[in-house]
């Protein structure tokens, strides 16, 4: 056999300045792994809308859909990563002359790398799909509860305009404090007590003089003796701290219950994603077998004597 004139045979001198990557095969890979990870991420978010429900008690429950969209998520990486990798494997040139260990590694880098490109490019798109689905169902929500969140956001308006105003009430309020409070109406009677209920929540006991003035209030309006209408304010006044603590409690514990749920799918999405590049990998190898195991058909005409990689 012929040599060169530095003593390797041609093809293999030829083969030593060809790179080792095929980027067009890696490309083609990663298109159809971004495709196909687009369509099964949009028929996870439809079957998970599909399967929630604003009602209570009703439709899959919170730690149910988390599962299945951990499970979902975990299929779709596998499932399109698989597909893309064999492409990419499958696809690439066939080298000649050339060491099977190599030839196996070649065929695991560019599933990986095929990989690597569809995660960037699926990133992106379902980044601006999700977001733009989401934004629509907002929207349509929003047309239709339209009245109630305007009736809504003019009575917080109104609130909030209020208490600004009120800011320093409560102080106000005591400058004119006297053994005989004079009788109020409905809506003075109802700012006064939140006003100092308001402000004692925020000390966290209710000042004497406060208990007072506001059994003077309650025995004025229930023609109940001053004993009783202390007593009152005091249940009353139990019950408003143990609503407020209840609700404290209640959005610390729903806090801590996102920030374990946001801490478990993101390790989940982790371990998804390394599920997905070691099958993208793992099936480029397949398609490389199946690549050099083609058989090459030879005909008695000659066209060309050199083979199709």
């Amino acid at each position: 056999m012929n040599r060169s004139s530095e003593g390797f045979y041609p093809a293999t001198d030829e083969s030593s300045t060809v790179s080792g990557v095929s980027w067009g095969a890696i490309f083609a890979g990663a298109a159809a792994a971004a495709a196909l990870s687009l369509i099964l991420v949009l028929l996870g978010f439809g079957l998970g809308f599909s399967a929630v429900s604003p009602w209570a008690n009703e439709g899959m429950s919170a730690k149910g859909l988390g599962i299945s969209t951990i499970v979902w998520l975990a299929v779709t990486q596998i499932v399109a990563s698989g597909a893309g990798g064999y492409i990419a494997g499958r696809l690439r040139v066939k080298w000649a002359y050339m060491h099977g260990d190599e030839v196996y590694f070649r065929d695991t880098a560019h599933g990986f790398l095929a990989w690597c490109v569809a995660t960037l490019v699926t990133a992106t798109l379902v980044a601006g799909s999700v977001s733009s689905i989401v934004s629509g169902g907002v929207q349509a929500g929003a047309q239709v509860a339209g009245g109630a969140a305007t009736a809504m956001t003019a009575a917080a308006g109104t609130a909030a305009a209020n208490t600004d105003s009120d800011q320093y009430g409560y102080y106000i309020d005591s400058l004119f404090r006297n053994d005989q409070p004079a009788a109020l109406s409905e809506d003075a009677a109802r700012g006064t007590v939140t006003r100092i209920f308001v402000r004692s929540l925020k000390d966290g006991q209710l000042a004497a003089e406060d208990r007072t003035y506001l059994a003077q209030l309650v025995a004025q309006r229930t023609n109940l003796p001053q004993a009783d209408a202390e007593r009152r304010v005091d249940e009353v006044y139990a019950r408003t701290q143990k609503a407020v603590a209840d609700a404290k409690l209640a959005a610390q514990q729903a806090a801590d219950t996102a920030a374990k749920v946001a801490a478990m799918t993101t390790l989940w999405m982790f371990v998804a994603l390394l599920a997905g590049a070691f099958f993208a990998s793992l099936a480029a190898t397949f398609g490389g077998r199946r690549r050099d195991a083609v058989v090459y058909v030879e005909t008695d005409t000659y066209v060309n004597t050199t083979p199709v990689r």
